[in-house]
């Protein structure tokens, strides 16, 4: 059985035993709701199973050992290999599906690439996609995808283990946000990025102002510096940013 989100487990099951799947799907919503758990569950349930199903994960861009602050993304390799794999005949007989996670991490080389495949697809072949940042894909891809949003679930258990680790970076960040371009500069120096995630400052700060902007709080202020940690979040995904001059350009907009 398919675990959590009723709604779209149900459309799912409905159209399977009508024979109605569709050929490609975009799972959308914020993260860590549990998307992947729920494509791999459905796969499972149209019968699909190893070796029939590919699940493509986003890659170090710059070497084969993965560091948190190299850009990760899923290249045009990937999805060749995706594309040869879907070449092949079932081994169990009935779908072949690709399970793409994190899909905005495709380069505009792989997002190219993988139009093809949605384009032309070949027989019992099932592609499925998950984005927390659909906006990111490329309009022919969103457009040849049957688009499904996923919210969070009122029960979904907590992490407590990233709820503790998103708590330790606000409290260290907000003593610096209103504090002195000094003391901001210095607060970025101080940062470890080898062991800190940039991505999560980057997130903890974007929940942050968007609860302040909630609250109608200097708003014109608060919108500026979203649109820069957007930006900025955009680009860790394909290019070699500098975290601590990253981090220092947000904090001189707090």
């Amino acid at each position: 059985m398919l675990i959590g989100h009723k709604k779209q487990r149900e459309f799912l099951e409905k159209k399977h035993e009508l024979n109605q799947l569709s050929h490609a799907y975009l799972f959308t919503g914020q993260k860590e709701i549990g998307k992947k758990m729920f494509a791999t569950e459905f796969a499972g349930l149209v019968g699909c199973k190893f070796p029939d199903l590919l699940i493509v994960e986003s890659i170090n861009s710059t070497s084969s050992i993965k560091n948190k602050n190299d850009s990760l993304e899923i290249d045009i390799d990937q999805i060749r290999d995706a594309q040869k794999f879907l070449s092949y005949k079932s081994y169990n007989g009935g779908f072949k599906i690709v399970i793409i996670d994190n899909a905005e991490r495709m380069n505009v080389e792989a997002q190219s690439c993988f139009l093809k495949t949605l384009e032309e697809p070949k027989g019992k072949t099932l592609l499925v996609l998950i984005s927390s940042k659909p906006d990111m894909l490329l309009s022919t891809i969103t457009s040849r995808c049957q688009i499904i949003k996923f919210f969070k679930p009122k029960d979904l258990p907590a992490n407590p283990k990233r709820a503790k680790r998103e708590q330790e970076i606000l409290n260290n960040l907000m003593p610096v946000l209103n504090s002195s371009l000094a003391d901001k500069f210095k607060y970025a120096k101080s940062i470890d990025f080898e062991q800190q995630d940039f991505g999560e400052i980057l997130e903890v700060m974007q929940k942050y102002y968007r609860n302040l902007l909630l609250a109608d709080y200097r708003q014109k202020k608060v919108i500026n510096v979203l649109n820069l940690i957007e930006d900025i979040s955009k680009k860790l995904l394909f290019t070699n940013v500098n975290p601590k001059l990253a981090l220092e350009i947000i904090l001189m907009e707090t």
